[in-house]
């Protein structure tokens, strides 16, 4: 199966400039036969935090018809990113998938916001887990950035026999090889295929003054080998990927038969001060 990640810039607060970036993209760089097309997190206005309450879409009601028109015209399902998104009165952070015939297949908001961007002051984390859902016949899941630092996020979807987990992130250089390390464990401590899209270019937030967001998009595959990877500039990824091989991998290594939720007992974990 043929996959293509667009890591690209995405220019803060502006909307219309970003859709037509991405719209440019799918004319001009999506190669024949691709079957599913990954984007960034937040590429509707990005991290423009202060200025969310007037630029977020409003209950998806703009980025979900667009990304349906280029999935319908192009004919390739499309993980889409995120983007900042107003609902309730709140603005989430709300990641969203959609089928080659415009299907929408999933859409979960980022549970953990990122204290050292203090994202709390603008937007409300969501509440649900990411659940599987299925694309291009693959059972799969998605999540959004600093989620990729709690490990039970990824666990949930792939017990549930995801085979791919896809990322999308504005994921800093600072902390480039957490980036490159923890996507390499979620691939392996699964036995599933990790595919991560991330941006390029300066970081504007007031806690991260002259960071780059890290490029590094990658595709890794069950065992945590690197299939394909750009680097810190925008690139296009395009990868093959063999689904047997997660099969492969969890029958050599059985991790889901050998679990003990038993002695784990998450629900009940109690944490006090470390």
């Amino acid at each position: 199966m043929k996959i293509q990640l667009f890591q690209i810039e995405i220019i803060e607060g502006e909307v219309e400039q970003n859709e037509g970036r991405i719209k440019a993209l799918f004319e001009e760089k999506l190669e024949a036969d691709t079957e599913i097309v990954v984007i960034p997190e937040m590429w509707n206005n990005g991290y423009d935090l202060q200025h969310l309450a007037g630029k977020a879409d409003i209950d998806l009601t703009r980025s979900l018809p667009f990304i349906q028109s280029l999935a319908t015209k192009h004919h390739v399902d499309i993980i889409a990113g995120s983007v900042s998104n107003k609902r309730d009165n709140n603005i989430y952070n709300t990641a969203f998938s959609v089928s080659k015939t415009g299907e929408l297949l999933y859409q979960k908001d980022k549970i953990h916001l990122v204290p050292m961007l203090d994202e709390h002051q603008y937007l409300t984390g969501g509440d649900e887990v990411p659940e599987v859902f299925e694309i291009n016949g693959i059972k799969a899941s998605q999540i959004i950035c600093y989620d990729l630092r709690f490990p039970e996020l990824t666990r949930y979807p792939a017990s549930q026999g995801a085979k791919i987990i896809f990322y999308v992130a504005q994921w800093t250089t600072k902390n480039v090889n957490h980036w490159r390390t923890l996507l390499k464990a979620r691939a392996i401590e699964n036995g599933v295929y990790v595919i991560a899209c991330n941006s390029v270019g300066a970081v504007n937030n007031k806690n991260h003054v002259g960071n780059t967001y890290a490029g590094h998009s990658i595709v890794i595959d069950p065992n945590g080998n690197i299939v394909e990877e750009a680097g810190n500039q925008e690139a296009i990824i395009t990868a093959e990927i063999d689904i047997q091989k997660v099969a492969e991998q969890q029958q050599n290594i059985p991790i889901f038969e050998n679990l003990r939720p038993d002695v784990y007992k998450y629900a009940e974990y109690k944490l006090g001060r470390r």
